[in-house]
């Protein structure tokens, strides 16, 4: 089985991704490092940075799994295939495999092409034999192939009949317009492979997702016979993208029985979607298959109690073999078991606290209700678990706090924060200025804590995320607040809920410095 990505070529003119050479080059070794077959680079002569991108890999890219691979076009019409510019740019990257698009709808062919149906043929013909006898492997990309042979399947066959006689080492079969379906895409192998009289071994398949079916279609098209899939990282590429190779690989990989990555190559898959996503300036997909954060996440009560018998009654794979982790959302439709989970995740042991997990679940429960969210706060969370089991009080007691902002004559705003808290016994009065409320209360709540706990110095607040809530009762809009903090080795979050943003901001506040605190030394 040939895995083969072309996340540097098709995924590269997804809408919003724009690759340097240099992200280019560190994509190509992420990806040999989760041990794809073959790495489409670009097309030469076409693309200037895709030329300079050729002649840097090879010097700089030292490839452990993967082949790179050329891209390009058949020679123009009524040009000799030694005096077509872009096949001789191919041609000057000398890489081991080149990969080739030929017109194989016949509409494409006289209406796009302008030429004749014997004229592509022979533009076919000629490439793949220039290539071939100048030692490289052949690939050759039908475009436009499902809709082509439904439209004229002797003309699409003929296509890949010319490539198979010239000497092509596979024919991919592309899902160009991504409109087919999965048993639309076995049907047309079956009948291909029928009139040509050679196994579908010999094919390969491209799908592009605009039906949403394009892991579908290639998982189709492997269970026809095709040895060969085409995909890009997170599927990213042109419209709704291309089929994921991550989920593509997986599949074959852990439902289908068939080894196509090398030894300990599979569960890098998580940590190389998320490299990929983060040098394409792309916020990874929390729900997608596989590698997302969300992917092995449980939040039903009912999921929970399973999962506390056997995880394999409600995750289909173990996410430990594609490098993700299961988790347990806390929500308002947690169980006791949802608790515990949780909890163990992380660290903390309720198995044999009953009243203590009660507990938790009941305030859970009561809450969410009002408000709060502890999805995606597991530093609050854990302070609600710590504190019912005991282990945990605050560090300070607060007496007051007051904030205050100015809009000064030259145009400045700044806020003023006062904070008077009671810490081992002593009482403080701290007053600082920020950039708004919430940071002038950091910084005077800082303050007044500094002397007694100097390890906050090394605490940021990262980020600040404000949602308004549909009030109930005719209470108005209530304010959920999450806060991210980080200590330069972890980062948590936490959550604060309130009619007023500040008193909402404030609990945020206080969960995240003594989170911090608890986890450092006094």
């Amino acid at each position: 089985m040939q895995i083969f990505d072309t996340t540097l070529r098709d995924g590269a003119q997804s809408e919003g991704i724009s690759y340097s050479v240099a992200d280019k080059l560190a994509v190509a070794r992420l990806l040999d490092e989760f041990g794809v077959g073959f790495i489409e680079g670009g097309w030469p002569g076409a693309m200037p940075k895709d030329t300079e991108f050729f002649r840097r890999a090879r010097e700089e890219l030292e490839l452990k799994h993967a082949k790179l691979v050329a891209f390009g076009s058949t020679r123009k019409a009524g040009v000799h295939v030694e005096e077509d510019p872009l096949v001789r740019a191919m041609l000057d990257t000398l890489t081991p495999v080149v990969c080739f698009f030929a017109k194989s709808d016949i509409r494409h062919v006289e209406r796009a092409l302008r030429t004749t149906p014997e004229e592509n043929l022979a533009m076919v013909h000629d490439t793949v034999s220039f290539f071939v006898a100048n030692g490289r492997r052949v690939f050759l990309d039908c475009e436009h192939f499902f809709d082509g042979f439904r439209y004229d399947p002797d003309y699409a066959t003929e296509v890949a009949r010319a490539a198979f006689g010239a000497g092509a080492e596979r024919v991919v079969l592309c899902d160009t317009n991504g409109g087919m379906l999965p048993s639309w895409i076995s049907a047309a192998i079956g009948d291909l492979t029928a009139r040509l009289g050679v196994s579908p071994s010999l094919l390969g398949i491209h799908c592009q997702n605009d039906t949403g079916c394009a892991v579908a279609n290639t998982i189709a098209a492997v269970e026809a016979g095709v040895e060969h899939v085409q995909g890009t990282a997170n599927g990213y590429g042109e419209r709704p993208g291309n089929a994921d190779i991550f989920a593509v690989v997986a599949n074959i990989q852990l439902k289908l029985g068939r080894t196509v990555l090398p030894d300990g190559c599979l569960e890098q898959m998580v940590r190389v979607s998320h490299a990929i996503a983060e040098i394409a300036n792309i916020a990874p997909d929390t729900h997608q298959a596989y590698v997302g954060a969300a992917a092995f996440a449980h939040k039903a009560g009912i999921h929970a109690s399973a999962i506390k018998v056997d995880p394999v009654l409600y995750n289909h794979v173990d996410p430990i073999v594609v490098g993700n982790d299961m988790k347990i959302l806390v929500t308002e439709m947690a169980g006791r078991a949802s608790i515990e989970l949780k909890s163990r995740e992380l660290g903390l042991d309720l198995a044999g606290r009953p009243e203590v997990a009660a507990s938790v679940t009941d305030q859970v429960k009561q809450r969410e209700a009002e408000g709060w969210s502890y999805e995606a706060a597991d530093a609050s969370f854990e302070l609600l678990v710590r504190g019912a089991l005991g282990e945990i009080t605050s560090p300070f007691t607060l007496e007051s706090y007051r904030v205050i902002v100015e809009h000064r004559e030259d145009g400045a705003v700044v806020s003023e924060g006062t904070v008077k808290v009671r810490v081992r016994g002593e009482r403080i009065i701290a007053t600082a200025e920020g950039n708004g409320p919430v940071n002038a209360l950091d910084e005077a709540l800082r303050t007044a804590l500094s002397k007694h706990f100097p390890q906050l110095a090394s605490l940021e607040l990262t980020d600040y995320k404000v949602r308004i809530l549909e009030g109930s009762h005719g209470t108005g809009a209530i304010t959920r607040v999450l806060l991210e903090t980080t200590d330069d080795l972890t980062t948590w979050v936490t959550v604060g809920v309130h009619e007023n943003v500040v008193e909402a901001s404030w609990h945020a506040l206080v969960d995240a410095l003594t989170y911090g605190l608890s986890r450092t030394k006094t």
